[in-house]
């Protein structure tokens, strides 16, 4: 494989003339070396700069023109910067590198990066970034501008400071610019003080974890330094159960061999471990503190990336190189397991990590409500602007036919030309600007700080809400923005994490099937009914076992009695958990304890130790167990690893001279390679699998095989020869594998339950029936994730079909979902109407999984009955969209409930992803994907969930909440319109990244559907008032333009003015912001299609508005015409003039007050004692208000309401002008709640019906029950074990307990070849084994065999 490489040499003025070269550039092809070559010694690091191997990533591509410049001045600036260097830096005695080096100054090409261990000088050239971790997105001195500038691109923000500018003109404002300056700082000031506690929450936690302690070399001892303190080239120490601070390569570690193992949950969400290798040579340092600060490798490596999986690069240590890959890498938010210390060398630090780049960009959110406002808000500006241009045209004609014969006693300015004309046409272009002063208030500022209280205090009661609140965890529910509460009422995609997420990942051994016998129910004796098995029922007692774990529960006390009683098979059963493995054990202060390498080894390990099997220890060549106080010692023959294509694993063992394979694996895979004759066995262990699988359980087959000494030894020299075969190695050894795991005997099935968090099936149940499709978004296997996509009802034995798509070519899948979407046709096709009773075509084939499985509904057979159900259908409009929230209580629309158990669910591969997302083949995969009922995709990186959340984002235009637990799932949570948290699982990268936290998967229920739809609700109902009270208020203006010549002059009282919208008016609203609700809490999680409006945004849309607007218009004419009526020409019963501007302005402001409130009163639908005091309040306020101002301070609109309170004209007034406002209204709702009632109108009434009853009553819009036991005809297999332990085991490798005398490996070479002599001991000491079989039939491609997976036989 060839490379170019461009080396740059920078040399000093002093050097010698024959030798100066400003610039030398050379262009050398490399070839990439995978063996150990030797490197003659140089004097500088140039020489050995040209001949260095380099990753693949090093192609030189073409440049731009624009590109070239850049790198043309970025050297030019290193080269200037190198000379500067010279003379700052001091050689250092004890530095591989002299300053002379540094003049001689690396230009690295774009796809490589250059390291030196231990020397910090030399890798500082390079500013490589630090170690220093920033989620926040201010600075003190970055927090004003970038505030501001957010803020304002609100376009009311925007516009009221423009508002402030024109008031600033005398000329042209008849109101005081303190009127718009005052709020317009509250505003702003009230945003920027929320959006920078919000900001120094995130500093306070980047502070935590930069804070971090962590030990490095430093001149040949351990200090403590902080995380954001470590830099590239350092050496770092982990011990045991520490997170990994930076990505390092791996030196040395306390394993045998260099080996270590790692916790990759925060990356992939996987907890099982996996292994990592450092190079033999390195790991000879051990933990000697001196030896390990002289180390002085160079490593050249690629440039940063998200790849997880991948790395390439080369080090190059004592003139020797060595290849680098990805098993020699340890990667930050990794946990270091089962290893007592390792030290490595900082390869990238801070935001150049891998765990860094999937992370993602901090985004600034907005909810669909603000888009909204700002669409609004520009069409009521110019809604402003043109009656301010009629205003302008009405006053110019005035002034023209009128005004200009009243200049006696109204003259017009002296900046007014006194021709009439022109007089007129100057005096209209400045009314103009008046009238957008005095008529702003139709955009009041004051709706932005109502916004702002209402989310703030919404955020608030989430916080405190005590039934989201963990008390294992002590834990609560925590709104870390306060700007996107009402988006959690309008949630349509929801893209969930599994591991730590939906389950806890714990593995419990649940039940289990012996000898074609079920364990594991309870069974009630005089009913013969299964018992629901609760925390309070007793367990079994296993105390008489020494070794036996106090936290182990099982509950059918027969299985242990048939222990007891020596049945054979039950012996068998527990026999083969104990010896068919590869776990480890270790005693640590007198108690056994194991180290699984998959939670599943882990729980059959488990279970077989409490019921009396108890593995005790290995080593290469034997397994010891423990046999109901017996100790027992099995000869390991070999071990048949497992594969994701084998999905089994086997060991061969010898005890007193008898041979005997035992193998675990999927159950179809067990099944066909049992021997003929045991149908009948088979068919009820069948039946008993199936039971399991519909319960949502792991299964695992167990069978054994006696072998033939003769036999074996035969097989076991086929097998040698198979592994060392140089072609075709892996079908050879899986031809062999197969020979001799065949003719097996059935000894029953395990059951293993991957324990979900409380509440999960239920919260998904509710999820969906709320018009919500779930995505669950994992790394884990495809087994797994369909395990637990039945576990969690995400999957159902009703659907029509689970449809698989896991090819590894972009044609392949391209036909995969050409074929999906064909089958998909064919049902909606006959559009058959009722659900059916036992759906049997939705079996996932694991055998066939290679292809693209799914079971098509025949064309020609449209006898399926099925509900057909499209999620985005195109021409239903939004009338039936509201209808389709209309259900009856009884009976009527019973079957649309029933149609979220049936449809269609796919299950995506990672690799098959890939091609998903390709912009060719995103249009069929999203209508593919559309049509199914849940999506599950599984093997996937961080970085592709963010763009399966984008692609929805985009093309579906539908909000989405992402919601995880690990740093794996940041890019996700980032990427979504809402990300939720799950804390106190795997870390707190995912909660800082989110939106919210909580501590369980199931309270997402009620942050969505009680608290989103509340606050959805109520800032929809805090919108139409305020735009209804606003533009009701404005008009009155715009009316008495009219009789005043469209002079500008104000109906209201400037003081009024300016706090209508403060304190009159602000309170009652804000009442409802905060504290309405439609329905309880309750009835919002018993009827989740409450939830539906949301997604159609049936509460606030155009039309409302448009409706609020137009009742604003109509409330403004009814409150300044029947006053107007009533004052015009009055004259009170005394004879006193009642027609006077400041009374009639006084009883104009004083009616829209009381207005507005009665319109709050009648229509809060739920009373607290705020709402009480917020709304009678504020009324009495207004009085007292006008009192103090006009009596107090000395107004002057003194006495004018008192004047006019003394009069029945008033009382009377007031009232007509009350209920004709607010009946058509009134009317209007009572109408179309008694013809065309919403569910939300019925379930209200229910309420009401209920409380008058004083008792609760169940519903048949109640949700199903979380968890059906059902049959099932799936398979029931996952199990998440990865190859290679076998190899490591049987290598010796990864033991500490040298092989066992007894059971010599060169005494079984011998037997396998009884003429092998010498020759034979040779072969012994140089060969090895390859993986055991290939990863797919097709020929997809393997990891290359590592010195990792090297077995020595």
């Amino acid at each position: 494989m060839d490379y170019e490489l461009e080396v740059f040499e920078v040399y000093d003025e002093n050097d010698q003339p024959t030798n100066r070269k400003h610039l030398k550039h050379n262009r050398k092809k490399c070839k990439q070396k995978t063996t150990v070559i030797n490197i003659d010694n140089t004097d500088n690091d140039i020489t050995r700069s040209k001949t260095s191997v380099v990753s693949s990533e090093c192609q030189r591509r073409p440049l731009s023109l624009r590109q070239s410049i850049i790198s043309v001045f970025s050297k030019l600036i290193i080269w200037r910067n190198q000379r500067r260097y010279q003379t700052t830096v001091p050689d250092k005695a004890d530095s591989p590198h002299t300053s002379r080096d540094f003049r001689k100054g690396y230009m690295p090409c774009d796809n490589q990066r250059r390291i030196h261990a231990n020397d910090r000088t030399f890798n500082s050239q390079f500013r490589y970034a630090n170690n220093y971790i920033k989620t926040s997105k201010y600075t003190v001195l970055t927090f004003l501008p970038l505030n501001l500038f957010e803020q304002f691109q609100r376009l009311a923000n925007f516009y009221f400071l423009c508002l402030l500018v024109l008031q600033l003109i005398p000329a042209i404002s008849s109101l005081t610019p303190v009127t718009t300056a005052l709020p317009l700082i509250g505003v702003l000031g009230l945003t920027a003080i929320k959006d920078a506690y919000d900001d120094f929450q995130r500093h306070v936690s980047d502070s935590q974890v930069n804070n971090r302690k962590s030990q490095a070399v430093r001149d040949g001892k351990l200090v403590q330094e902080k995380w954001s303190a470590v830099q590239v080239g350092d050496i770092i120490r982990m011990d045991n159960d520490q997170f990994v601070a930076a990505d390092i390569l791996l030196l040395t570690t306390s394993e045998p061999n260099g080996l270590c193992f790692i916790e990759t949950a925060e990356l992939d969400g996987e907890t099982n471990l996996k292994c990592r290798q450092c190079l033999l040579e390195t790991a000879e340092m051990g933990q000697d503190d001196a030896l390990i600060s002289e180390f002085d490798g160079e490593i050249i490596c690629e440039q940063p990336n998200n790849l997880l999986n991948k790395f390439e690069g080369t080090l190059t240590w004592k003139n020797k190189q060595y290849s680098l890959d990805n098993d020699k890498i340890i990667l930050r938010g990794c946990v270091l397991r089962n290893t007592q210390w390792c030290y490595g060398v900082v390869i990238f630090a801070g935001k150049d990590t891998k765990l860094m780049q999937n992370s993602g960009k901090t985004k600034f959110k907005r909810t669909s409500i603000d888009r909204l406002l700002n669409f609004l808000i520009i069409g009521i500006v110019f809604f402003l602007l043109s009656m301010c241009l009629f205003c302008m045209i009405a006053c110019g004609i005035w002034e023209t036919l009128v005004g200009r014969y009243f200049q006696t006693f109204l003259p017009w300015d002296s900046l007014v030309p006194s021709e009439p004309l022109g007089g007129a046409t100057i005096i209209a272009l400045l009314v103009f600007f008046s009238y957008a002063i005095v008529l702003n208030t139709v955009v009041p500022i004051s709706l932005y700080v109502s916004v702002e209280v209402i989310r703030f205090v919404q955020s608030f009661l989430i916080n405190w809400d005590n039934q989201m609140y963990d008390d294992q965890t002590n834990t609560h529910a925590k709104a870390r923005t306060t700007t996107l509460n009402e988006e959690l009422g309008q949630i349509e995609y929801v893209f969930s994490d599994k591991t730590g997420t939906l389950t806890q990942n714990i593995m419990t051994f649940n039940k289990c099937s012996i000898g074609a016998r079920s364990y594991g129910d309870l069974i009630d004796k005089t009913t013969g009914e299964v018992v629901e098995i609760t925390e309070d029922t007793e367990s079994i007692d296993f105390s008489f076992n020494k070794n036996y774990e106090p936290d182990f529960r099982f509950y059918d006390k027969t299985l242990l009695d048939s222990i007891k009683n020596n049945d054979e098979n039950s012996h068998n059963f527990f026999r083969l958990l104990a010896l068919c493995h590869t776990v480890m054990s270790e005693d640590r202060g007198g108690k056994l304890e194991y180290q699984a390498q998959s939670p599943d080894e882990a729980a059959l390990v488990s279970a077989a130790r409490n019921f009396g099997f108890v593995f005790l220890e290995r080593s290469p060549n034997s397994i010891t167990i423990d046999v109901m106080n017996n100790r027992e010692v099995y000869e390991l023959l070999c071990i048949l690893d497992f594969n994701n294509v084998r999905k089994r694993m086997s060991v061969i063992l010898r005890k007193d001279g008898k041979l005997r394979l035992y193998c675990k694996g999927a159950d179809n895979v067990i099944y066909e390679r049992l021997r003929p004759g045991s149908e009948d066995i088979k068919l009820k262990t069948q039946e008993h699998l199936n039971k399991f699988a519909g319960e949502g359980l792991r299964t695992l087959c167990l069978a054994c095989r006696d072998l033939d000494e003769e036999f074996f030894n035969d097989w076991k020299q086929r097998h040698q020869q198979a592994a060392l075969s140089l072609e075709d190695r892996d079908e050879k050894l899986d031809k062999i594998y197969e020979e001799i795991e065949r003719d097996m005997i059935l000894l029953g099935v395990t059951a293993i339950e991957d324990k979900l968090q409380d509440g999960v099936p239920q919260t998904i149940s509710n999820l969906i029936l709320a018009g919500m499709k779930v995505w669950v978004l994992t790394g884990d296997k495809q087994e797994t994730a369909i395990n637990v996509g039945y576990s969690c009802q995400l999957l159902t034995d009703e659907m029509l079909d689970v449809f698989i798509v896991d090819a590894s070519t972009y044609d392949e899948v391209n036909q995969q979902l050409l074929k999906f979407r064909e089958s998909i046709k064919i049902v909606n096709t006959y559009h058959p109407r009722s659900p059916p009773i036992n759906a049997t075509n939705g079996t996932v084939d694991n055998q066939e999984s290679s292809t693209g499985t799914s079971t098509p509904p025949r064309p020609h057979a449209p006898a399926v009955s099925v509900v057909t159900f499209r999620w985005d259908d195109a021409i239903e409009t939004c009338q039936n969209l509201r209808a389709s929230t209309e259900l009856e209580y009884h009976g009527g629309n019973a079957d649309k409930i029933e149609e979220s158990t049936t449809g269609f669910a796919i299950v995506i591969n990672g690799h098959s992803l890939v091609h998903c997302l390709h912009p060719q083949m995103e249009g069929l995969f999203l209508e593919v994907v559309t049509q199914c009922r849940s999506v599950i995709c599984c093997r996937v990186t961080p970085l592709q969930k963010a763009l399966v959340v984008e692609l929805i984002k985009k093309h579906k235009h539908a909000v989405t909440l992402a919601i995880g637990d690990g740093a794996n799932d940041v890019s996700m949570i980032k990427a979504a319109h809402i990300g939720v948290g799950i804390s106190g699982q795997e870390g707190m990268q995912a909660v800082l990244a989110s939106d919210y936290s909580i501590a369980q998967f199931r309270f997402l229920e009620r942050l969505l559907l009680v608290h989103g739809r509340w606050s959805y609700y109520r800032m929809c109902s805090f919108l139409r008032y305020f735009f209804n009270k606003n533009f009701a208020f404005t008009l009155c203006h715009f009316w008495f333009a009219f009789f005043c010549g469209f002079s500008a002059q104000t109906v209201f009282d400037p003081m009024y003015i300016s706090v209508y919208n403060l304190f009159y008016t602000s309170l009652p609203v804000l009442g409802v912001g905060i504290f309405d609700q439609d329905v309880s809490d309750k009835n919002s999680l018993m009827y989740p299609q409450l939830y539906k409006p949301g997604h159609y945004n049936l509460f606030f849309n155009k039309k409302e508005f448009l409706l609020s607007a137009l009742q604003g218009c109509y409330v403004s004419l009814v409150l300044f015409f029947i006053p107007l009526g009533t004052y015009f020409d009055a004259v009170s019963p005394t004879g006193l003039s009642l027609s006077d501007y400041m009374l009639f302005c006084a009883v104009v402001a004083t009616i829209l007050v009381i207005v507005n409130t009665a319109q709050i009163a009648l229509d809060t639908a739920y009373w607290t004692v705020f709402n009480h005091i917020m709304v009678w309040g504020s009324l009495a306020f207004y009085f007292m208000m006008d009192y103090f101002y006009n009596y107090v301070i000395g107004g002057p609109y003194v006495g004018s309401l008192t004047k006019a309170m003394s009069e029945m004209n008033f009382w009377f007034t007031t009232l007509l002008t009350v209920i004709i406002s607010i009946m058509p209204v009134l009317a209007w709702r009572f109408y179309f709640i008694d013809v065309a009632p919403t569910l939300t109108d019925k379930v209200r009434l229910k309420q009401r019906l209920m409380q008058m009853r004083s008792r609760q009553s169940q519903d048949v819009l109640r949700t199903p029950s979380a968890r059906k036991a059902r049959r099932s005809i799936r398979s029931g297999y996952a199990f998440a074990h990865q190859e290679g332990f076998g190899r490591l085991i049987t290598s010796g490798k990864i033991m500490r307990k040298l092989p066992n005398p007894d059971f010599s490996i060169p005494g079984l070479v011998k037997i396998i070849n009884p003429s092998a002599g010498d020759t034979g001991g040779k072969a012994h000491k140089n060969s090895s084994v390859a993986p055991a079989t290939q990863e797919s039939n097709s020929g997809s491609s393997r990891a290359p065999i590592q010195d990792l997976d090297t077995i020595n036989l």
